[in-house]
Order: structure tokens, then sequence, then C-alpha cells
């Protein structure tokens, strides 16, 4: 059995849990992803900013009724990192493909 290395920035649960849940929905507001990781607003402003340096997510920020608003979108890149992680994580627990 081989073990592949876990990608250090997918290997995060807060981290983890954000692309997840971008995976499923592709794209989400900051209180949103707030609300779903029970993240506080500092840790979570954080950890999206390393997943957007990485390249796995974009970040659009803009004004909705005069109130700032966050937007995080998974990114192709983001999408192949996941996968890739999950599959490389099924090698650590043996699931055969």
């Amino acid at each position: 059995m081989e073990f592949k290395e876990l990608d250090p920035i997918l290997h995060s649960q807060l981290r983890l849990a954000v692309v997840s849940l971008l995976i499923s929905v592709k794209e989400a507001e900051f209180t949103f992803i707030k609300e779903k990781t029970n993240a506080t607003a500092g840790n979570l402003s954080v950890q999206i900013n390393k997943l957007k340096e990485a390249g796995y997510i974009e970040v659009i920020k803009q004004f909705k009724d005069n109130y700032p608003q966050t937007t995080c979108k998974i990114t192709p890149l983001g999408v192949k990192a996941f996968e890739e992680y999950v599959q490389n994580l099924q090698s650590y627990l043996g699931v055969k493909k």
C-alpha cells in the first residue's frame, strides 16, 4: 500500500470544511460559511485567505444594500485539489477504487 501526501492546505479542519461546503454549493456568502462551520469571523477570514492564496477559492467582495458582502466560490483548481485529497485519504483508509 502506498501512502500519498495529504495537501497541507486542505489538511486543516476548517479549510477542509470550507472547501467541502463550496464543492456542494459552488458559491456561498461568508455569513453562511461562518454559520455552517461554527467558526469565528477572524479565524474564518484567515483560513479563507489561505485558500484564496492557494488558488482554491475565489473571493468576491461587494456591497449589497450598503452592507459589505463577501462571497466565496470554488475554483477548478480547488475542485481538483479536493478530489485528490479525498483519493489520497482513501489510500490511508485502504478504500479500493
